[in-house]
């Protein structure tokens, strides 16, 4: 049979080693998305198996999706926007707090090609991991107008990368 997953070789890889640490340990994973749109918790369910580590997706594309599932507060994203290190802390809490999962990615940006500013160019994207009960940690990437896709698939690699020693320490 053909593999005709819609990710690339590497990608496939590191989710599945990511999912056997994370399944060695117990710890069940939870995504918040909104440039990326699903893709992460996309890549982790293409793994089989993946069902005993992966909690639950959120895709938050919209601001009230960010606040009506995730419990980010509207006035903290109308002061600093939906791409922010503020929004994407707050969509991996959130995400911890309206599931059973013990550790969350978060991710927010502008994949464009459009809707870049010049505080806020095409290719940013804001990550943030958080494990129940510990620090949340933020990443700022500046992936640049690489293309939508590109951005998407740099964003995903990032958070697995985001995932990894939060899985490691636990």
């Amino acid at each position: 049979m053909t593999d005709t997953s819609p990710f690339p070789p590497d990608l496939k890889d590191s989710a599945s080693r990511l999912l056997a640490a994370a399944r060695a340990k117990g710890l069940k994973i939870v995504t918040a998305e909104s440039c990326t749109g699903g893709l992460v918790v996309g890549l982790l369910t293409e793994i089989a198996g993946s069902s005993d580590v992966v909690e639950r997706g959120y895709v938050t594309y919209s601001n009230a999706a960010k606040t009506e599932c995730l419990g980010v507060p509207a006035d903290l994203i109308e002061c600093h926007g939906a791409v922010s290190r503020e929004v994407a802390e707050g969509m991996a809490e959130g995400a911890i707090r309206h599931s059973h999962a013990d550790l969350s990615i978060a991710v927010t940006g502008i994949a464009g090609p459009g809707g870049g500013t010049s505080q806020k160019p095409v290719g940013l994207v804001h990550l943030a991991t958080h494990r129940k009960g510990h620090v949340t940690r933020h990443r700022e990437c500046r992936f640049g107008d690489i293309g939508r896709t590109a951005v998407r698939l740099a964003t995903i690699r990032e958070a697995l990368h985001m995932l990894e020693p939060l899985i490691k320490k636990a």
